[in-house]
């Protein structure tokens, strides 16, 4: 699953992905659900939005009570009511440069960062919608997730899935709906391509989001 992850170096996002970033970020070290995040939508061109992550799909009419999609399984995204009509017509790239897993070590569970060995921007795999509200248009999405590879498996049986570069574009291609062409793009990274390191049990805490997370 992925339920925390980092976007650090938000600067690069404008030549990483080659689009404008006309929000003000600020790097972010712990980000979790029902936060705003930056997601990258390709509507008239690919452009950078900002969307509630925990995906709450159209039909749904009483979104208070609505649970968290945070994550969407790759095997079932073409099954699921809440996903399918995503899947189709709304796909995005969420913008990252690590997650977090936890690891029982002893009676502990201690945080671990994954991130690229380059140390780049990568792109997360994003469904996303939105569902008419009191207060207007409420925009949401979610991280899809796929088996682990070598790497992440020692600590969850699953991961997000990180898209490669070559793969972007034909992911935000939303004139595709090649199903099976598209499901082909949600693997396992490769481990080789991947580091890890232990970082701090602040991250713990959701209100917490500071450098200090990643010492140890």
């Amino acid at each position: 699953m992925c339920g925390r992850f980092t976007l650090i170096n938000w600067q690069e996002m404008a030549e990483r992905f080659g689009v404008s970033v006309a929000i003000d970020f600020i790097p972010r070290y712990n980000i979790t659900p029902t936060q705003q995040i930056p997601v990258i939508v390709n509507i008239k061109r690919p452009e950078i939005r900002l969307f509630r992550w925990g995906l709450i799909p159209s039909w749904v009419k009483d979104t208070d009570n609505w649970p968290l999609l945070i994550n969407a399984k790759a095997e079932t995204i073409t099954k699921k009511k809440s996903f399918c009509n995503s899947f189709k017509y709304r796909r995005c790239l969420i913008p990252a440069d690590g997650f977090y897993e936890w690891k029982r070590e002893g009676k502990k569970k201690i945080p671990y960062r994954f991130s690229l060995k380059n140390k780049s921007l990568f792109a997360f795999a994003g469904l996303w919608d939105y569902c008419e509200t009191e207060k207007g248009k409420l925009y949401t999405c979610t991280i899809i997730t796929t088996g682990a590879n070598e790497l992440v498996a020692e600590f969850h049986n699953r991961m997000p899935v990180i898209l490669k570069k070559d793969a972007e574009a034909k992911w935000l291609d939303v004139s595709s709906q090649q199903t099976d062409a598209l499901k082909e793009l949600l693997l396992p990274y490769p481990a080789a391509e991947m580091e890890v390191a232990a970082v701090n049990p602040l991250v713990n805490k959701a209100t917490i989001d500071s450098p200090e997370i990643l010492s140890t």
